[in-house]
């Protein structure tokens, strides 16, 4: 018998798509469609199925997550410069009832004051900051591991 595979909805928020252009000694030189790819290619190592999604648009992440409410198992988002202030996004997240882990490509607790308060992480089962695309690679270690200590 074979086990349903994990679910997993991986959401990159705004001005993640010009990730490797933008500020590389910040947020590394690698473009966003080699972090998808590696995070394809962990998932399928851990098999774990999962959908990616880059928006700019708050609204479109935020019909994203509830549309996948009944599909995903767990959230991992990068919400970018919305992780400061988008109580909608944060209301959408907690609206679904799904773990959600929180990545961030730099290390946002060394950086300026206003990007060390996040309105997600009270809500996350974590946080994964600092290592770049790997981070999100981590974040499906971490969401697999919870999900077998809750079974």
């Amino acid at each position: 018998m074979t086990a349903t595979p994990l679910k997993v909805l991986v959401l990159h928020g705004p001005n993640l798509n010009m990730t490797g252009f933008r500020e590389p000694d910040v947020y590394g030189k690698k473009p966003l469609e080699d972090i998808d790819a590696e995070i394809k290619t962990a998932a399928d190592r851990l098999g774990i199925e999962i959908r990616i999604l880059q928006s700019n648009s708050e609204g479109t992440l935020i019909d994203t997550i509830q549309e996948h409410r009944r599909w995903a198992d767990a959230i991992i988002i990068n919400p970018g410069g919305l992780t400061h202030y988008s109580i909608a996004l944060r209301d959408a997240l907690v609206s679904v009832r799904l773990p959600v882990v929180e990545v961030h490509l730099s290390n946002v607790h060394s950086r300026e004051e206003f990007r060390r308060h996040s309105v997600i992480a009270p809500i996350s089962l974590g946080q994964v900051v600092g290592f770049g695309g790997f981070g999100y690679v981590m974040a499906l270690e971490a969401v697999l591991n919870v999900e077998r200590e809750v079974v």
